[in-house]
C-alpha cells in the first residue's frame, strides 16, 4: 500500500472511545465494500462483501440481545433486533444467488442506520471518555483514594442499548 493510501486509511478510522462513531463508520465501510463489490458484479467479492456486513450484524445483535435482558421493553431494541433478523434472512438468500439488487437493500439499511447514528452525535453528544482513575499521593499505606468505577450498561453499543 502506498503512504498516500495508508495515510487515508488511517484518516477514516473512528477514534476510540465513541461506539456511535465506531458503530457509523463500521456500518458505512461494510455497505461501501457491498456497493464496491455490487460494481463488479463479481460473485466471490459479494459473497466477501455479504459476510462481512453479516458479521457485523451478528456482533450487533449479540450485544442487542444482551441489552435486551436488561430492559425488555426498550422499543429501539426490539426495533434493531428485528432488523437483525431481516439481515439474517437477507443475506441467507443473497449469498445463495447474490444480484446486485439484492445487495442494495442491504447498502441502503447501513447508510441509513449510519446516517441516523452520525446525526444523533450532533444533537447527543457522545458520553465522555471513561475518566482514569486518579489516587491521591501516599501518606501512609491506608490512605489511598481511589474512586469508584463508572457503572458499566449492558452492552457496549451506546446508540443501540
Amino acid at each position: 500500500m502506498n503512504p498516500y493510501a495508508a495515510a487515508a486509511q488511517v484518516a477514516s478510522t473512528p477514534q476510540e472511545g465513541n461506539p456511535r462513531a465506531t458503530e457509523a463508520w463500521a456500518l458505512t465501510e461494510a455497505g461501501r465494500r457491498l456497493a464496491q463489490a455490487a460494481a463488479r458484479a463479481d460473485n466471490k467479492d459479494m459473497r466477501d462483501a455479504l459476510r462481512l456486513n453479516w458479521r457485523l450484524w451478528t456482533i450487533f445483535q449479540a450485544d442487542l440481545t444482551v441489552a435486551l435482558e436488561a430492559d425488555p421493553t426498550k422499543e429501539i431494541t426490539i426495533n434493531m433486533l428485528t432488523l437483525c433478523q431481516f439481515v439474517d434472512r437477507h443475506t441467507v438468500d443473497s449469498l445463495a444467488e447474490p444480484t446486485k439488487e439484492k445487495l442494495e437493500a442491504l447498502i441502503n439499511l447501513n447508510r441509513q442506520i449510519a446516517a441516523g447514528l452520525k446525526e444523533s452525535l450532533e444533537h447527543d453528544p457522545v458520553e465522555a471518555p471513561m475518566p482514569q482513575p486518579v489516587t491521591a499521593p501516599m501518606q501512609s499505606k491506608t490512605q489511598i483514594e481511589t474512586p469508584a468505577p463508572p457503572p458499566v450498561a449492558p452492552g457496549s453499543f451506546s446508540a443501540f442499548a
